[in-house]
């Protein structure tokens, strides 16, 4: 009993990590391709589209925090098979999204030159962050419909076709990144404004691609009187628990940022092997994302359907497997370290940067690894959002954030050395996220209202 028991944990975790670590990983790849190929227009475009992509980073706080309460209801209810309630909570969520998406792309497109002045102070990356910004908003409206849409099909037992879907998107952008940016098959050499305009087609495609998904047969369904009128003990329910994770997302995203702003003052190489060392970081963070993403549903599911024992079984099986993946993240990195070398061309002082940076970063996975299964996943999963909101309140806010300004602007500390600092972290709240895990405050069913 006891192996079939974890057969059927390996095989259920395996269906959700795979297709939606692959996910993850085809999101960043797109990363990967702009500064591959902007890169080898100059390192300035690199450096302004890495800053202006600060902006969509910050959106997708929002969308994050919005998907994870939407995975938190949906998965829960999918497992208690309350479909109804599912595409409730969808209708919801999905009126939400567009408010804020809306309001990111009337940013980008009036005030992208404010925009680029919070992140640097030098003119040639804030004029080619301009071009950027102004030319990918209508993306940001596109991408936060997408996602809810891609989010739902994950929590509904659909997530290999939410990979597929997004995956393709992805080598859609890729391709049109080349066509646009060189200027290929006779077309304009359009540069900083071909990758953005490589995202908006490919959005375009993607958001086509979710509606006619769900518009099949047996499929939830995006209701327009749910968007109109939601349930007021749902949405009671829903702001709950999703309330600190909105929290939690903006707390740890513009702290996040904030390392963004701190290395953007530092001179356009350390802008440069930052930018590069985030690309590699997101790419080589994928299956560990997919490992806290699809062990969270799992733990959902289970809980929405009233088994509690197997849902802290599931929770100690992650955790050990998110250190394992951890460390082997941090291995993959270093193996590859001569790669990313050998294809990027950046001046002897970035170069320099981007070696020591990648070391830190291949010890940094192991905390990033157990930090999103825990937080991210597993607390989430039963609406146990407020620990991760107060735990990088305090991380953050009151330690690495602040000892960051001190060591770039007051202590003038090398470069390498103010990164190590805002990169401590991950590593800082590990003894309180054990503490935590271990009150099994998690376990708890949400479908089972308050108000009821």
């Amino acid at each position: 009993m006891k192996e079939r028991e974890v057969h059927d944990f390996n095989q259920k975790l395996l269906k959700l990590v795979f297709p939606i670590a692959f996910q993850q990983f085809m999101l960043a790849l797109v990363s990967a391709s702009d500064a591959f190929m902007l890169g080898m227009l100059t390192q300035d475009s690199l450096s302004a589209v890495s800053l202006a992509s600060q902006v969509t980073f910050v959106e997708s706080l929002f969308l994050l925090a919005l998907t994870i309460g939407l995975s938190m209801f949906a998965a829960q209810y999918w497992g208690k098979q309350d479909r109804a309630a599912v595409e409730r909570i969808f209708g919801y969520v999905m009126k939400i999204t567009v408010v804020i998406s809306f309001v990111f792309f009337l940013a980008g497109l009036c005030i992208p030159g404010g925009l680029m002045r919070i992140f640097t102070n030098e003119q040639p990356l804030i004029e080619g962050g301009k071009i950027y910004l102004r030319t990918v908003s209508p993306s940001f409206l596109l991408t936060g419909i997408s996602q809810v849409y891609l989010c739902i099909l994950k929590n509904t037992g659909r997530a290999a076709k939410s990979s597929v879907i997004s995956s393709v998107s992805v080598v859609i952008n890729i391709i049109l990144n080349a066509v646009l940016i060189f200027g290929w098959f006779g077309l304009p050499k359009m540069g900083i404004a071909g990758a953005a305009s490589a995202t908006v087609l490919a959005r375009v495609i993607e958001l086509t691609w979710c509606i006619w998904e769900t518009a099949k047969k047996d499929s939830v369904k995006l209701r327009l009187c749910y968007m109109i009128h939601d349930d007021r003990v749902l949405r009671h329910d829903f702001w709950k628990y999703s309330f600190p994770v909105l929290g939690n997302e903006i707390v740890w995203g513009v702290g996040f940022t904030m390392y963004s702003v701190i290395m953007g003052h530092l001179g356009s190489d350390a802008v440069a092997a930052n930018s590069i060392t985030n690309i590699v970081k997101n790419l080589v963070a994928c299956f560990c994302l997919g490992l806290g993403s699809g062990g969270g549903i799992m733990i959902g599911n289970a809980l929405g359907a009233g088994c509690f024992d197997q849902a802290k079984e599931y929770g100690s099986k992650l955790c050990r497997l998110s250190i394992l993946c951890g460390v082997a993240s941090g291995m993959v990195m270093l193996v590859f370290s001569p790669l990313i070398f050998a294809v990027t061309d950046l001046s002897p002082a970035a170069d320099t940067y981007l070696k020591w940076m990648l070391i830190m970063c291949s010890c940094y996975m192991v905390g990033k690894s157990v930090n999103s299964t825990t937080i991210g996943g597993i607390f989430c999963a039963g609406g146990d959002s407020r620990f991760g909101f107060l735990c990088d309140t305090i991380t953050l806010w009151c330690i690495t954030v602040p000892l960051g300004f001190l060591a770039a602007f007051v202590w003038h500390l090398p470069v390498v050395l103010v990164y190590l600092i805002v990169n401590l972290d991950e590593f800082v709240k590990l003894p309180a996220v054990y503490r935590h895990y271990k009150k099994y405050k998690w376990v708890k069913d949400l479908t089972v209202s308050d108000n009821a």
